[in-house]
Order: structure tokens, then C-alpha cells, then sequence
């Protein structure tokens, strides 16, 4: 008689964004230059005090900054308007094993726990598998189980203008549902 089979964890995934959204791989040293490319390219030619410009730049510096602190891999921008802050998705792996390891259905209670009322929670169907969808007005983060009990992937989209019931909303929901494991 032959034991329960683990599932291996992918090598990898793959996650469909839009070619204007600007990439910056958080996994090599040389992430700080292309944030400032993007904030360079963002504000060039446009009604920006440098007061202005310094804080998009510390704001997005900030975030990834958290974001590598916590196991993050690639930070995804998106210009909403051109003097707002950008639209951005933060793709970071959540190593659990063992008993930390929860089924999406614990795991959602114990995020709505910790959240409150502020946020809404629920396990939806995605391709890559059950999902744990938290969404406030602004955040949307979705929590995918890696196969073979790896942990979790969380997509963490922020969408500061128009909210995430607004067809950039949409697209971020879009973007979630194709990810892919390889």
C-alpha cells in the first residue's frame, strides 16, 4: 500500500499583465533605478512641483522597500492619471509549511479576523485554485495556495483613484485570474 502523494510546488508562475503596466523586478539590487525610471517617466513634462515628484518617488520607494522586507518579487505600476499615484500590483511569496500551512477557508477567517469590518473576504474559484480574496476601497489583495503546500502568492493591488469597482478595478480582478503555475 502505497502513502498519500505530495503535489511538488511549481517552478514557477505565470501572470498576464498589460504591456503598459512598468515592471520592476524586486528580486535584484538594481530595483531602486528602474522605480526611478518610471517616476522619471511619469513626471517628465508634466505640472510637477519637485515637492511633488519627491513624494511620488519616496511613496513608491516606500512600498517596495516594505514589500522586499516581506518577500516581495516584482512590483507592477500603472499611471491612472498623470498626477495621481499609480495604480500598482505587488506579487510577494508567503512561505508557510506545516501547520501555518491553512486551507484558504481558515486562512480567510483568520484574515477577516485580524481585518475587521473594514474589509470584505471570501474564498473565490480561480484557475491556479482556491483564492482568498480581501478587497477594501482601494486594496485588493488575493491569496493563492502554491501546490505542494509552498505557502501562498498574494497579488496585492492598490488602485488609489478610481477604487477597485472601476474598470481598473476590473483589470486587476483580469490580471489575478490569469495567473498561472509552471
Amino acid at each position: 500500500m502505497t502513502g498519500p502523494t505530495s503535489t511538488p510546488p511549481p517552478e514557477d508562475y505565470r501572470l498576464l499583465v498589460p504591456r503598459d503596466w512598468f515592471r520592476v523586478d524586486l528580486t535584484l539590487d538594481r530595483w531602486r533605478p528602474q522605480l526611478k525610471t518610471f517616476v522619471d517617466r511619469q513626471t517628465a513634462g508634466r505640472p510637477l512641483s519637485a515637492e511633488a515628484r519627491h513624494e511620488v518617488w519616496a511613496t513608491l520607494r516606500n512600498t517596495a522597500e516594505s514589500g522586499v522586507a516581506r518577500g516581495a518579487l516584482e512590483l507592477f505600476l500603472r499611471a491612472e492619471a498623470q498626477t495621481a499615484t499609480p495604480a500598482t500590483l505587488l506579487v510577494s511569496l508567503l512561505p508557510t509549511r506545516g501547520a501555518l500551512n491553512a486551507p484558504p477557508k481558515e486562512f480567510a477567517a483568520a484574515l477577516a479576523a485580524r481585518r475587521g469590518d473594514g474589509a470584505d473576504v471570501t474564498v473565490v474559484p480561480l484557475p491556479a485554485g482556491d483564492t482568498v480574496r480581501v478587497t477594501t476601497a482601494t486594496t485588493l489583495d488575493l491569496y493563492v495556495r502554491v501546490p505542494g503546500s509552498a505557502g501562498y502568492l498574494l497579488l496585492a493591488f492598490t488602485v488609489p483613484l478610481s477604487g477597485v469597482k472601476s474598470p481598473m478595478g476590473e483589470l486587476c480582478e483580469a490580471i489575478g485570474g490569469s495567473l498561472r503555475w509552471v
